[in-house]
Protein backbone atom coordinates (compact mmCIF):
# COMPACT_ATOMS: atom_id res chain seq x y z
CA UNK A 1 0.00 0.00 0.00
CA UNK A 2 1.03 3.05 -0.54
CA UNK A 3 2.04 5.94 1.93
CA UNK A 4 0.12 8.70 2.70
CA UNK A 5 3.10 11.26 1.61
CA UNK A 6 3.20 9.32 -1.66
CA UNK A 7 0.05 9.86 -2.52
CA UNK A 8 0.01 13.47 -1.38
CA UNK A 9 2.39 14.32 -2.98
CA UNK A 10 1.74 12.29 -6.44
CA UNK A 11 -1.68 14.30 -5.76
CA UNK A 12 0.17 17.75 -5.94
CA UNK A 13 2.48 17.06 -9.40
CA UNK A 14 -0.43 16.00 -10.59
CA UNK A 15 -2.56 19.30 -9.75
CA UNK A 16 0.57 21.19 -10.49
CA UNK A 17 0.49 19.79 -13.91
CA UNK A 18 -3.10 20.55 -14.46
CA UNK A 19 -2.73 23.85 -13.60
CA UNK A 20 -0.01 24.47 -16.22
CA UNK A 21 -1.69 22.74 -18.62
CA UNK A 22 -4.85 25.28 -18.15
CA UNK A 23 -2.10 28.46 -18.68
CA UNK A 24 -0.52 26.67 -21.37
CA UNK A 25 -3.34 26.18 -23.68
CA UNK A 26 -4.54 29.79 -23.25
CA UNK A 27 -0.80 31.50 -23.86
CA UNK A 28 -0.82 29.04 -27.30
CA UNK A 29 -4.55 30.20 -28.34
CA UNK A 30 -3.40 33.57 -27.78
CA UNK A 31 -0.17 33.18 -29.72
CA UNK A 32 -1.94 32.00 -32.20
CA UNK A 33 -4.30 35.21 -32.67
CA UNK A 34 -7.65 33.41 -31.17
CA UNK A 35 -9.60 35.38 -28.69
CA UNK A 36 -13.19 34.51 -27.64
CA UNK A 37 -15.06 37.52 -26.24
CA UNK A 38 -17.29 36.90 -23.81
CA UNK A 39 -19.46 38.77 -21.36
CA UNK A 40 -20.41 38.10 -17.76
CA UNK A 41 -23.92 38.07 -16.73
CA UNK A 42 -25.07 38.33 -12.93
CA UNK A 43 -22.10 39.94 -10.77
CA UNK A 44 -22.30 38.11 -7.33
CA UNK A 45 -19.54 36.45 -6.03
CA UNK A 46 -19.88 33.62 -8.17
CA UNK A 47 -20.20 35.57 -11.12
CA UNK A 48 -17.23 37.95 -10.15
CA UNK A 49 -15.17 34.84 -9.46
CA UNK A 50 -16.07 33.48 -13.05
CA UNK A 51 -15.08 37.05 -14.66
CA UNK A 52 -11.63 37.44 -12.49
CA UNK A 53 -10.97 33.74 -13.99
CA UNK A 54 -12.00 34.41 -17.76
CA UNK A 55 -10.40 37.74 -17.70
CA UNK A 56 -7.06 36.69 -16.78
CA UNK A 57 -6.86 34.03 -19.92
CA UNK A 58 -4.61 36.36 -22.49
CA UNK A 59 -7.09 34.07 -25.41
CA UNK A 60 -10.37 35.80 -23.75
CA UNK A 61 -11.58 39.55 -24.16
CA UNK A 62 -14.48 40.72 -21.62
CA UNK A 63 -16.63 42.80 -23.49
CA UNK A 64 -19.31 43.68 -20.80
CA UNK A 65 -20.63 43.06 -17.73
CA UNK A 66 -24.39 42.59 -17.05
CA UNK A 67 -26.32 42.83 -13.94
CA UNK A 68 -29.53 44.64 -12.72
CA UNK A 69 -27.50 46.38 -9.58
CA UNK A 70 -25.38 48.99 -10.69
CA UNK A 71 -22.81 49.19 -7.71
CA UNK A 72 -22.61 45.35 -7.82
CA UNK A 73 -21.85 45.69 -12.10
CA UNK A 74 -19.30 48.33 -11.36
CA UNK A 75 -17.67 46.85 -8.89
CA UNK A 76 -17.21 43.51 -10.95
CA UNK A 77 -15.78 45.81 -13.77
CA UNK A 78 -13.25 47.17 -11.51
CA UNK A 79 -12.39 43.55 -10.02
CA UNK A 80 -10.87 43.44 -13.71
CA UNK A 81 -9.69 46.88 -14.50
CA UNK A 82 -5.89 45.75 -14.46
CA UNK A 83 -6.44 43.28 -17.03
CA UNK A 84 -10.02 43.71 -18.89
CA UNK A 85 -12.19 46.99 -19.61
CA UNK A 86 -15.39 45.61 -20.32
CA UNK A 87 -18.45 48.22 -20.36
CA UNK A 88 -21.34 47.71 -17.44
CA UNK A 89 -24.92 46.78 -18.42
CA UNK A 90 -28.32 46.31 -16.99
CA UNK A 91 -29.98 44.48 -19.36
CA UNK A 92 -28.81 41.45 -20.99
CA UNK A 93 -30.57 42.09 -24.33
CA UNK A 94 -27.83 44.70 -25.24
CA UNK A 95 -25.38 41.96 -24.38
CA UNK A 96 -26.76 39.45 -26.89
CA UNK A 97 -27.59 41.78 -29.45
CA UNK A 98 -24.15 42.32 -30.21
CA UNK A 99 -22.95 39.87 -32.65
CA UNK A 100 -19.06 40.66 -30.95
CA UNK A 101 -19.80 38.43 -28.46
CA UNK A 102 -19.65 34.73 -28.72
CA UNK A 103 -19.93 33.39 -25.50
CA UNK A 104 -21.23 34.45 -21.85
CA UNK A 105 -20.97 33.12 -18.18
CA UNK A 106 -25.24 33.10 -16.59
CA UNK A 107 -24.42 33.57 -12.80
CA UNK A 108 -27.59 34.45 -11.90
CA UNK A 109 -30.56 33.73 -9.67
CA UNK A 110 -31.38 29.96 -10.06
CA UNK A 111 -34.88 31.69 -11.99
CA UNK A 112 -32.87 33.15 -14.97
CA UNK A 113 -30.75 30.77 -15.36
CA UNK A 114 -32.63 29.25 -18.19
CA UNK A 115 -34.18 32.31 -19.42
CA UNK A 116 -30.92 33.73 -20.15
CA UNK A 117 -29.58 30.57 -21.54
CA UNK A 118 -32.11 30.00 -23.54
CA UNK A 119 -32.34 33.21 -25.20
CA UNK A 120 -28.26 33.02 -25.25
CA UNK A 121 -28.27 30.00 -27.33
CA UNK A 122 -30.94 31.68 -29.78
CA UNK A 123 -28.36 34.45 -30.54
CA UNK A 124 -25.65 32.38 -31.27
CA UNK A 125 -23.64 32.26 -28.11
CA UNK A 126 -22.38 29.56 -26.32
CA UNK A 127 -23.09 29.36 -22.24
CA UNK A 128 -21.59 28.98 -19.31
CA UNK A 129 -23.99 28.83 -16.85
CA UNK A 130 -23.74 28.45 -13.04
CA UNK A 131 -25.50 25.29 -11.48
CA UNK A 132 -28.37 24.27 -10.75
CA UNK A 133 -28.38 24.50 -14.48
CA UNK A 134 -32.17 25.12 -14.68
CA UNK A 135 -35.00 25.95 -12.14
CA UNK A 136 -37.04 23.28 -12.55
CA UNK A 137 -37.12 20.07 -14.57
CA UNK A 138 -39.16 21.30 -17.94
CA UNK A 139 -36.89 24.27 -18.10
CA UNK A 140 -33.59 21.94 -18.14
CA UNK A 141 -35.46 19.92 -20.63
CA UNK A 142 -35.67 23.03 -23.01
CA UNK A 143 -31.82 23.96 -22.27
CA UNK A 144 -30.67 20.29 -23.61
CA UNK A 145 -32.92 20.46 -26.25
CA UNK A 146 -31.73 24.17 -27.36
CA UNK A 147 -27.67 23.18 -26.64
CA UNK A 148 -28.98 19.91 -29.33
CA UNK A 149 -30.77 22.51 -32.11
CA UNK A 150 -28.26 25.30 -32.01
CA UNK A 151 -25.20 23.17 -31.98
CA UNK A 152 -23.81 25.86 -29.29
CA UNK A 153 -21.60 24.90 -26.20
CA UNK A 154 -23.39 24.83 -22.95
CA UNK A 155 -20.81 24.30 -20.17
CA UNK A 156 -22.64 23.55 -16.24
CA UNK A 157 -20.67 24.93 -13.18
CA UNK A 158 -20.35 21.94 -11.69
CA UNK A 159 -16.21 21.86 -11.89
CA UNK A 160 -15.47 18.55 -10.15
CA UNK A 161 -16.59 16.96 -13.53
CA UNK A 162 -12.95 18.49 -14.45
CA UNK A 163 -11.07 17.73 -11.54
CA UNK A 164 -7.83 15.20 -12.39
CA UNK A 165 -8.41 13.31 -8.96
CA UNK A 166 -11.80 12.69 -9.41
CA UNK A 167 -12.04 11.86 -13.31
CA UNK A 168 -8.85 9.63 -12.52
CA UNK A 169 -10.65 8.02 -9.29
CA UNK A 170 -13.70 7.31 -11.08
CA UNK A 171 -11.72 5.79 -14.13
CA UNK A 172 -11.17 3.48 -10.86
CA UNK A 173 -14.25 2.78 -9.96
CA UNK A 174 -15.59 2.05 -13.35
CA UNK A 175 -12.37 -0.63 -13.75
CA UNK A 176 -14.39 -2.23 -10.79
CA UNK A 177 -11.66 -1.28 -7.87
CA UNK A 178 -14.73 -1.59 -5.53
CA UNK A 179 -16.40 -4.31 -7.54
CA UNK A 180 -20.76 -3.64 -8.23
CA UNK A 181 -21.26 0.33 -6.80
CA UNK A 182 -24.71 -0.73 -5.86
CA UNK A 183 -25.64 2.45 -3.49
CA UNK A 184 -24.13 6.28 -3.52
CA UNK A 185 -24.46 8.74 -1.03
CA UNK A 186 -23.82 12.58 -1.09
CA UNK A 187 -24.32 14.98 1.44
CA UNK A 188 -24.82 18.55 2.19
CA UNK A 189 -24.06 19.29 6.21
CA UNK A 190 -22.99 22.96 7.08
CA UNK A 191 -24.06 25.95 8.32
CA UNK A 192 -26.10 28.45 6.22
CA UNK A 193 -27.66 31.87 7.72
CA UNK A 194 -30.69 32.60 9.26
CA UNK A 195 -32.53 35.27 7.45
CA UNK A 196 -34.72 36.30 9.91
CA UNK A 197 -38.73 37.43 9.02
CA UNK A 198 -39.00 41.06 7.22
CA UNK A 199 -41.83 42.86 5.61
CA UNK A 200 -41.68 44.23 2.02
CA UNK A 201 -40.20 47.67 1.56
CA UNK A 202 -39.12 49.64 -1.70
CA UNK A 203 -36.10 48.88 -3.39
CA UNK A 204 -33.17 50.42 -3.01
CA UNK A 205 -31.54 52.77 -5.78
CA UNK A 206 -29.58 51.73 -8.49
CA UNK A 207 -30.83 48.03 -8.38
CA UNK A 208 -33.70 46.98 -11.46
CA UNK A 209 -35.84 45.23 -9.93
CA UNK A 210 -38.54 44.49 -12.09
CA UNK A 211 -35.45 43.61 -14.81
CA UNK A 212 -34.43 41.29 -11.98
CA UNK A 213 -37.82 39.68 -11.32
CA UNK A 214 -37.79 38.94 -15.08
CA UNK A 215 -40.02 35.82 -16.28
CA UNK A 216 -41.07 34.75 -12.49
CA UNK A 217 -44.41 36.00 -11.08
CA UNK A 218 -44.11 39.69 -9.74
CA UNK A 219 -43.98 39.82 -5.69
CA UNK A 220 -43.09 43.18 -3.60
CA UNK A 221 -39.33 43.59 -3.14
CA UNK A 222 -38.14 41.89 0.26
CA UNK A 223 -34.62 42.99 1.43
CA UNK A 224 -34.30 39.13 2.69
CA UNK A 225 -34.96 37.54 -0.59
CA UNK A 226 -32.60 39.91 -2.97
CA UNK A 227 -28.74 39.12 -3.29
CA UNK A 228 -27.69 35.74 -2.39
CA UNK A 229 -30.87 34.91 -0.20
CA UNK A 230 -32.73 34.11 -3.17
CA UNK A 231 -32.14 30.56 -2.74
CA UNK A 232 -34.47 29.99 -0.12
CA UNK A 233 -37.62 31.19 -2.02
CA UNK A 234 -39.47 28.83 -4.22
CA UNK A 235 -39.71 31.44 -6.90
CA UNK A 236 -36.11 32.21 -7.73
CA UNK A 237 -34.23 29.39 -5.89
CA UNK A 238 -33.62 25.57 -5.69
CA UNK A 239 -32.77 25.92 -1.99
CA UNK A 240 -29.70 24.36 -0.62
CA UNK A 241 -30.19 21.43 -2.59
CA UNK A 242 -29.69 22.97 -6.00
CA UNK A 243 -27.63 25.86 -4.28
CA UNK A 244 -24.54 23.26 -3.09
CA UNK A 245 -26.17 19.76 -2.97
CA UNK A 246 -26.20 19.88 -6.31
CA UNK A 247 -22.28 19.41 -6.33
CA UNK A 248 -22.66 15.97 -4.38
CA UNK A 249 -25.26 14.61 -5.97
CA UNK A 250 -24.03 15.65 -9.37
CA UNK A 251 -20.71 13.80 -8.22
CA UNK A 252 -22.65 10.54 -6.76
CA UNK A 253 -24.36 9.94 -10.11
CA UNK A 254 -21.59 10.02 -12.08
CA UNK A 255 -19.74 8.13 -9.47
CA UNK A 256 -22.61 5.36 -9.21
CA UNK A 257 -23.12 5.41 -12.99
CA UNK A 258 -26.34 6.44 -14.02
CA UNK A 259 -27.02 8.38 -16.69
CA UNK A 260 -30.68 8.56 -16.95
CA UNK A 261 -33.32 9.82 -14.19
CA UNK A 262 -34.47 7.91 -10.97
CA UNK A 263 -37.90 6.54 -11.39
CA UNK A 264 -39.13 6.24 -7.74
CA UNK A 265 -38.30 9.26 -5.10
CA UNK A 266 -39.00 9.33 -1.18
CA UNK A 267 -38.03 11.91 0.61
CA UNK A 268 -38.80 13.51 4.81
CA UNK A 269 -37.70 17.02 5.25
CA UNK A 270 -38.89 20.15 6.47
CA UNK A 271 -37.57 23.41 9.15
CA UNK A 272 -35.85 21.89 11.74
CA UNK A 273 -32.96 24.39 12.42
CA UNK A 274 -34.12 27.86 10.90
CA UNK A 275 -37.45 30.11 12.76
CA UNK A 276 -37.34 32.53 9.52
CA UNK A 277 -38.64 33.66 5.63
CA UNK A 278 -36.90 30.19 4.14
CA UNK A 279 -39.25 28.20 2.52
CA UNK A 280 -37.67 25.43 1.18
CA UNK A 281 -36.13 22.80 3.71
CA UNK A 282 -33.32 22.87 5.40
CA UNK A 283 -33.08 19.75 6.57
CA UNK A 284 -33.71 16.94 3.98
CA UNK A 285 -33.18 13.19 3.63
CA UNK A 286 -34.08 11.65 -0.17
CA UNK A 287 -33.52 8.41 -1.70
CA UNK A 288 -34.25 7.94 -5.30
CA UNK A 289 -34.28 4.25 -6.81
CA UNK A 290 -32.92 3.43 -10.33
CA UNK A 291 -34.76 0.38 -11.03
CA UNK A 292 -33.05 -1.05 -14.15
CA UNK A 293 -34.18 -4.23 -15.46
CA UNK A 294 -35.47 -5.35 -11.68
CA UNK A 295 -33.16 -7.65 -11.88
CA UNK A 296 -31.04 -7.95 -8.65
CA UNK A 297 -27.69 -7.01 -9.32
CA UNK A 298 -29.15 -4.53 -11.76
CA UNK A 299 -30.63 -1.85 -9.49
CA UNK A 300 -29.18 1.33 -8.22
CA UNK A 301 -29.58 3.22 -4.99
CA UNK A 302 -29.04 7.27 -4.51
CA UNK A 303 -29.82 8.91 -1.17
CA UNK A 304 -28.96 12.21 0.13
CA UNK A 305 -29.06 14.06 3.29
CA UNK A 306 -29.11 17.70 3.89
CA UNK A 307 -28.56 19.73 7.03
CA UNK A 308 -27.84 23.21 6.27
CA UNK A 309 -27.52 24.04 10.30
CA UNK A 310 -24.80 21.54 11.20
CA UNK A 311 -21.68 22.77 12.39
CA UNK A 312 -19.97 19.85 12.13
CA UNK A 313 -17.83 17.34 9.24
CA UNK A 314 -19.37 13.90 8.40
CA UNK A 315 -16.99 11.06 7.74
CA UNK A 316 -14.50 14.38 7.79
CA UNK A 317 -16.08 16.69 5.32
CA UNK A 318 -18.77 19.11 5.22
CA UNK A 319 -20.33 18.19 1.56
CA UNK A 320 -19.27 14.39 0.11
CA UNK A 321 -20.02 11.63 -1.25
CA UNK A 322 -19.70 7.66 -0.46
CA UNK A 323 -20.18 4.64 -2.68
CA UNK A 324 -20.75 1.53 -1.16
CA UNK A 325 -19.48 -1.72 -3.77
CA UNK A 326 -20.02 -5.38 -3.69
CA UNK A 327 -16.09 -5.39 -2.77
CA UNK A 328 -15.36 -1.98 -0.79
CA UNK A 329 -16.26 1.55 -0.39
CA UNK A 330 -14.56 5.21 -1.16
CA UNK A 331 -15.58 8.09 0.58
CA UNK A 332 -14.84 11.31 -1.53
CA UNK A 333 -14.53 14.86 -1.03
CA UNK A 334 -14.43 17.10 -3.70
CA UNK A 335 -12.21 19.62 -1.47
CA UNK A 336 -11.03 17.25 0.65
CA UNK A 337 -9.99 14.00 -1.18
CA UNK A 338 -10.83 10.98 -0.83
CA UNK A 339 -10.30 7.62 1.34
CA UNK A 340 -10.74 3.88 -0.53
CA UNK A 341 -11.00 1.20 1.59
CA UNK A 342 -11.87 -2.50 0.69
CA UNK A 343 -13.02 -5.70 2.44
CA UNK A 344 -13.04 -5.31 6.11
CA UNK A 345 -12.61 -2.12 5.69
CA UNK A 346 -8.96 -1.87 5.08
CA UNK A 347 -8.07 1.60 4.01
CA UNK A 348 -5.85 0.78 0.20
CA UNK A 349 -5.41 3.82 -0.62
CA UNK A 350 -5.98 7.77 0.28
CA UNK A 351 -5.16 11.06 -1.69
CA UNK A 352 -5.40 14.79 -1.01
CA UNK A 353 -7.17 16.88 -3.40
CA UNK A 354 -9.99 19.82 -4.51
CA UNK A 355 -11.89 20.64 -7.00
CA UNK A 356 -10.07 22.61 -9.92
CA UNK A 357 -12.31 25.22 -10.97
CA UNK A 358 -10.00 26.77 -13.63
CA UNK A 359 -9.13 23.67 -15.16
CA UNK A 360 -13.35 23.92 -15.82
CA UNK A 361 -13.39 27.26 -16.88
CA UNK A 362 -10.82 26.56 -19.42
CA UNK A 363 -12.22 23.33 -20.81
CA UNK A 364 -15.28 25.56 -21.59
CA UNK A 365 -13.06 27.64 -23.74
CA UNK A 366 -10.98 25.09 -25.24
CA UNK A 367 -14.45 23.51 -26.13
CA UNK A 368 -15.61 26.94 -28.04
CA UNK A 369 -12.81 26.24 -30.39
CA UNK A 370 -12.89 22.55 -31.07
CA UNK A 371 -16.58 22.15 -30.49
CA UNK A 372 -15.99 19.10 -28.50
CA UNK A 373 -18.26 18.16 -25.59
CA UNK A 374 -17.38 20.03 -22.47
CA UNK A 375 -16.90 17.82 -19.40
CA UNK A 376 -20.06 18.91 -17.35
CA UNK A 377 -22.63 19.31 -21.08
CA UNK A 378 -26.14 20.86 -20.75
CA UNK A 379 -27.49 16.79 -20.45
CA UNK A 380 -25.37 15.80 -17.47
CA UNK A 381 -26.11 19.10 -15.76
CA UNK A 382 -30.01 18.35 -16.54
CA UNK A 383 -29.75 14.97 -15.20
CA UNK A 384 -28.37 16.11 -11.86
CA UNK A 385 -30.43 18.94 -11.52
CA UNK A 386 -33.60 17.44 -11.99
CA UNK A 387 -32.35 15.36 -8.75
CA UNK A 388 -32.47 18.79 -6.67
CA UNK A 389 -35.93 19.37 -8.36
CA UNK A 390 -37.19 16.10 -7.55
CA UNK A 391 -36.11 15.94 -4.07
CA UNK A 392 -38.09 19.12 -3.04
CA UNK A 393 -40.69 18.21 -4.71
CA UNK A 394 -41.02 15.29 -3.03
CA UNK A 395 -40.49 16.84 0.33
CA UNK A 396 -42.77 19.99 -0.36
CA UNK A 397 -45.66 17.29 -1.24
CA UNK A 398 -44.76 15.39 1.55
CA UNK A 399 -45.13 12.04 -1.04
CA UNK A 400 -43.65 9.11 -2.51
CA UNK A 401 -43.07 10.19 -6.29
CA UNK A 402 -43.17 7.75 -9.43
CA UNK A 403 -41.32 9.50 -11.82
CA UNK A 404 -41.58 8.90 -15.50
CA UNK A 405 -37.60 9.10 -16.59
CA UNK A 406 -38.73 9.29 -20.55
CA UNK A 407 -41.43 11.92 -20.37
CA UNK A 408 -40.22 13.39 -17.59
CA UNK A 409 -43.27 13.63 -15.95
CA UNK A 410 -44.85 12.24 -12.57
CA UNK A 411 -47.57 9.99 -12.73
CA UNK A 412 -50.74 9.76 -10.61
CA UNK A 413 -50.05 13.08 -8.43
CA UNK A 414 -51.16 15.97 -10.27
CA UNK A 415 -50.14 18.44 -7.24
CA UNK A 416 -46.60 16.88 -7.76
CA UNK A 417 -46.88 16.69 -11.55
CA UNK A 418 -47.25 20.71 -12.06
CA UNK A 419 -44.19 21.67 -9.94
CA UNK A 420 -42.27 20.05 -12.56
CA UNK A 421 -42.41 23.26 -14.50
CA UNK A 422 -43.57 26.57 -13.08
CA UNK A 423 -45.88 29.41 -13.43
CA UNK A 424 -44.67 32.64 -15.45
CA UNK A 425 -44.98 36.34 -15.51
CA UNK A 426 -47.73 36.54 -18.13
CA UNK A 427 -46.35 37.93 -21.19
CA UNK A 428 -42.81 38.88 -20.38
CA UNK A 429 -40.00 38.73 -22.81
CA UNK A 430 -37.89 35.59 -21.30
CA UNK A 431 -40.72 33.32 -20.76
CA UNK A 432 -39.20 30.07 -22.19
CA UNK A 433 -40.40 29.54 -25.72
CA UNK A 434 -41.44 25.49 -26.46
CA UNK A 435 -39.20 23.86 -29.19
CA UNK A 436 -40.91 22.71 -31.60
Amino acid sequence: MNTRREFLEQSTVALAAASAMVHTSSEVQAAEGRTVTMAAIGCGGQGTSLLKTFADMPDVKIAYVCDPDEARAAKAADAVKDKQSPKTISDLRRVLDDPAVEAVTVATPDHWHAPATLLALAAGKHVYVEKPCSHNIREGRLMVEAAERTKKIVQVGTQSRSTPFIREMFAKLRDGIIGEIVVAKAWNSQRRKDIGHLQPSEAPGGFDYDLWIGPAPMVPFQANRQHYNWHWWYDFGTGDAGNDGVHELDIARWGLGVDVHPSRVAAVGGKYGFDDDQQFPDTLYTAFDYPSDGAVGHKKQLIFEMRIWSPYKQEGHDNACAFYGTNGMLILGKNGGYKLYGPGSKLIEEASGKADTQAHRRNFVDCVYSGQKPNADILNGHLSATLCHLANIAARTGRTLQFDPAKEEIVGDAEAAALVGRTYREGHWAVPKVSS
